[in-house]
């Protein structure tokens, strides 16, 4: 059975934590429903870790709407959470067509909006339409180039519109909200001030549930590791061990074996190939 959003509500009010985690295709939606992960977000972080882009700008709602097939593929319990991605916020119309068309050709149980009070009357629109709606507050990745790579809400002002826009996006009806870099002490503080559940990154443990990045928990990049990620393994040396191992078998004979091919009868390939067999003297005999 599917995780639903009520049960993830009924966590919070439980006092029990719960997970979330990146994914964009159909191995790892694969690899994460086998796991103890209740949710996956299919973020448009993709447009760095998958496409190679220095930010989330340049996702369009038919990437989101392709890797969202992929993972809702292969993944048969954990909760689908989809970006509602920039190109689609140019207006409140522009916005309701891609979230009700990524619901409607992904099978996501709810898409994520960025911003706080004023995208309010866009969630109230689109609970109207039966589309559920995840919140996302604090550093919001779609709006980089305004407030910067930076922790937000450090200050007095910073903290209580922080809290206002948080309370609104509840009010107008978001079923939860991420907080994304905003100190410990100010996520705890909302995440008990709201009856929905908060969901942090790099907001500290006061929060009611965790989203990672997958490349960051696996290790996929070891050369950078953002403060508010744990690489949980480090896979991406043991890909490229994976693959050295793969290239030098390759060059010194030892792969593939025997017990990596087929073999056929050697008279039906003599008979096959019509020509009395690779060593026949291809000018005939001699007198």
């Amino acid at each position: 059975m599917r995780t639903s959003i009520a049960s993830l509500r009924r966590r919070k009010a439980a006092g029990e934590k719960f997970t979330v985690v990146t994914a964009y295709d159909y191995t790892s939606a694969r690899l994460v429903d086998a796991s103890a992960v209740d949710a996956i977000l299919v973020g448009d972080s993709l447009g760095m870790v998958m496409q190679g882009h220095d930010s989330t700008l340049p996702v369009t709602v038919e990437q989101m709407i392709y890797h969202a097939q992929m993972v809702r593929r292969g993944a048969q319990r954990a909760l689908i959470v989809v970006d509602l991605p920039f190109t689609a916020t140019a207006s409140t119309d522009d916005a309701v067509r891609a979230a009700t068309k990524i619901m409607a050709e992904t099978g996501a149980q709810s898409v994520k909006i960025e911003g706080g009070a004023r995208i309010a009357p866009l969630v109230r629109q689109l609970v109207a339409n039966g589309i559920p709606v995840m919140g996302h507050l604090g550093f919001t990745p779609q709006s980089v180039n305004t407030i910067g790579l930076r922790v937000q809400g450090r200050d007095e002002a910073g903290a209580g519109e922080l809290l206002a826009d948080a309370l609104a996006l509840q009010e107008a009806g978001v079923w939860s909200v991420v907080l994304e870099l905003v100190p410990a002490e100010l996520a705890a503080a909302v995440s008990t001030r709201l009856e929905i559940p908060t969901v942090g990154i790099g907001a500290g443990a006061g929060c009611d549930a965790q989203v990672q990045v997958w490349h960051d928990l696996l290790g996929l990049y070891e050369e950078f590791v953002p403060k508010h990620a744990r690489q949980f393994r480090v896979l991406g040396a043991e890909v490229r061990g994976a693959l050295d191992e793969y290239s030098a078998a390759v060059s010194d004979g030892s792969f593939p074996t025997e017990a990596n091919a087929s073999s056929m009868d050697a008279a039906t390939l003599e008979r096959a190939l019509g020509d009395g067999g690779a060593g026949a003297d291809a000018e005939g005999p001699t007198a």
